[in-house]
């Protein structure tokens, strides 16, 4: 997750940074291996041109020269996943078969959450909620419901921040039994630990609290359920920002797509200090930032449902360990974690692939849409070649 900080030093030879202590690049075998393709499949084929091996590290702050990593492949996920055990995850209050033998079998009633959580309005550039739920659908291959908004309040002379939400709207998406509980928890006007800057009027909200708040609403069929604010956010008062957090024991995320949008500029120094280019064309700038926001949003839920960080091949699922190397990682996942969303979720890859294009397609993005494209043709020729 991208995490702000001192300013990077990078490699003096303009070459690779040295990797974390203990990380070892894993061989192209290896990565084969991870992927585990013993049934044959086309879609689980790894041409190096199109799957090449992640980058080495170029500067201090890049992610696996901070982390060492140690990589999950398709056989580890599936011998770790509590999603598909015979025993109900502790936060769900939804129907379970333990006989399913993916996700939506076992939790049938089971939803993905989006809850906009204080003003998007107020922004000139941000991503459309209808847009990230229709992203994730195609993505991840499960539903995904819009929860009413909530509003934050921010008092200046005492520097503190409230959640303020209107549940009226909220039973239609809870369990019938619980609405009362969590309507009454919705609606709740709950303090948020923020920081304030007075010269700049900047606020940052604490995950900490929201995280707590987030616990308290999580409706019965959720299988997860995801915060998305423009307000900046902090863990703690060293951070120059957090783009967001998790607690995935619980099902929930918080995160900021404050700094997703291309014309802001800001300090390496002070978090409070940052304004706007408008040298970027405002539809250039609102396709970028719906491009980053979308690959933000389903990273994390990959995240919730279990998928760790990919050391395999470049990946959605790469980690980053700042916003530089963020926003130049790729939208797709590799083969190790396609198998894990199919084996978890059922999906049909190739109607994935064309779900994304048609996506793709329609907002703009040419790279994503010809990769995509190439991705159909080379598993369509390959099954008719098989057959």
């Amino acid at each position: 997750m991208p995490k702000g900080g001192k300013k990077k030093v990078t490699s003096a030879r303009g070459g690779a940074w040295p990797y974390a202590k203990g990380f070892k690049p894993p061989s192209r075998q290896k990565s084969d291996a991870a992927i585990d393709n013993a049934s044959k499949e086309v879609y689980l084929e790894a041409p190096e041109d199109i799957f090449p091996h992640v980058p080495a590290p170029t500067c201090e702050d890049d992610w696996l020269a901070m982390y060492n990593e140690e990589g999950q492949s398709f056989q580890q996920f599936m011998d770790g996943t509590l999603w598909l055990s015979t025993r109900k995850r502790r936060y769900t209050q939804q129907e379970f078969i333990s006989s399913g033998t993916n996700l939506p079998q076992k939790y049938p009633q089971g939803v993905i959450y989006l809850l906009p959580m204080g003003d998007f309005k107020h922004c000139k550039v941000h991503p459309k909620f209808d847009e990230l739920a229709a992203y994730t659908k195609a993505y991840i291959g499960l539903p995904v419901e819009i929860l009413p908004s909530v509003d934050l309040i921010f008092e200046e002379k005492t520097s503190t921040a409230y959640w303020t939400g209107d549940g009226r709207d909220y039973s239609g998406t809870i369990l019938d039994e619980e609405t009362t509980h969590l309507k009454r928890n919705y609606a709740k006007r709950t303090k948020l630990n923020a920081r304030f800057n007075k010269s700049t009027g900047s606020w940052q909200l604490n995950v900490d609290t929201v995280l707590n708040k987030l616990r308290s609403i999580l409706p019965g069929k959720a299988l997860c359920m995801l915060a998305l604010t423009m307000t900046d956010l902090y863990f703690d008062n060293t951070d120059l920002f957090v783009a967001g957090m998790s607690a995935g024991n619980h099902g929930v995320s918080v995160f900021s797509f404050a700094w997703y949008d291309p014309a802001l500029c800001c300090s390496t120094e002070f978090w409070h200090e940052m304004y706007f280019s408008d040298t970027i064309p405002l539809k250039e700038r609102k396709a970028l930032q719906l491009q980053r926001s979308c690959r933000l949003l389903v990273h994390e839920i990959g995240h919730l449902l279990g998928l760790d960080h990919c050391i395999w091949f470049q990946c959605c699922m790469n980690g980053s360990g700042h916003l530089a190397e963020d926003f130049s990682q790729p939208m797709s996942l590799c083969p190790v974690d396609l198998h894990k969303l199919q084996a978890l979720c059922g999906i049909d890859v190739l109607q994935r692939y064309k779900d994304l294009m048609a996506f793709y397609k329609k907002h703009g993005f040419k790279e994503e849409e010809d990769w995509i494209a190439d991705r159909i043709r080379y598993i369509t020729k390959k099954r008719v070649a098989y057959k």
